[in-house]
């Protein structure tokens, strides 16, 4: 399948980069805090019916980043007027992790109704009594392993066998999350999150301990009309781990939207 760069100018200071395939119903497919290459799976697997667009966010994988985009409900403003832009409607945006928070704050801010249908993978940005987020800047290669993934041998890569230019751009890539996201959530998004009035579905990775299954729970019980499914023998990323079991529940949501 054909995938194509390229750069979109939203104002004169911020241009998106994007990547996108296939065709049809337009996926806006928004990575985590380890960089497009998170979510590659997702788009490989969505393009085979559907045109999907994955951004680059600013700041991410050495692209410029403006001093007013500070904050994560930045980046979903930016989204949002990319969307507009591109005048694109029906749209199913998809988030992991980081990718998550964003993907919630778009519908939360989403006037417009360009935005029908929001699928979270593991996403961070909500504050839930008795389920702290772990703080993934303390961890070390190691303890992202062992907290993130169920095999966590099968995942871990130690430090000394990454190629120096990758280790820096992760480097960059976490300063560059850490400014934007800080503690990894909004305390004010929950209470926000019953304003979303479109299909969700909340998809969680069973061993996720950076945020555990209870975390999602109440994630998809903030929503008005969503759908929550753990994934067995996967963590935070279950659509690496067990990209079978996940896309399943994926698709099955998708096709159930297209019937409605």
């Amino acid at each position: 399948m054909t995938t194509t760069i390229r750069t979109v100018s939203l104002r004169p200071d911020l241009a998106i980069t994007l990547s996108e395939a296939g065709v049809g119903r337009t996926v806006l497919n928004l990575h985590g805090g380890g960089g497009p290459f998170t979510v590659a799976a997702i788009a490989d697997h969505l393009a085979e019916t559907m045109r999907v667009i994955t951004p680059t966010h600013p700041g991410w994988n050495g692209t410029s980043r403006p001093d007013w985009l500070a904050r994560v409900g930045d980046l979903a403003g930016a989204y949002l007027e990319l969307l507009e832009a591109e005048d694109l409607r029906d749209v199913l945006v998809v988030g992991s992790s980081l990718g998550g928070w964003i993907g919630a704050e778009i519908a939360v801010r989403d006037q417009g109704g360009r935005v029908s249908g929001l699928i979270l993978l593991d996403a961070t940005g909500i504050l839930v009594e008795g389920q702290p987020i772990r703080d993934f800047f303390a961890l070390d290669a190691r303890g992202i392993a062992e907290y993130a993934y169920y095999d966590a041998d099968r995942f871990y890569l130690d430090p000394a066998t990454i190629p120096p230019e990758q280790a820096a751009r992760q480097r960059a890539n976490m300063a560059t999350m850490g400014a934007i996201a800080g503690p990894m959530y909004d305390p004010e998004l929950l209470d926000r999150l019953e304003q979303v009035r479109i299909p969700v579905l909340v998809v969680w990775g069973e061993a996720d301990r950076i945020v555990t299954p209870a975390y999602g729970a109440a994630y998809a019980a903030a929503f008005p009309d969503a759908r929550f499914e753990r994934i067995p023998k996967a963590g935070h990323l279950p659509h690496i781990e067990q990209p079978i079991a996940t896309f399943t529940v994926m698709d099955d949501f998708v096709r159930v939207q297209s019937l409605v």
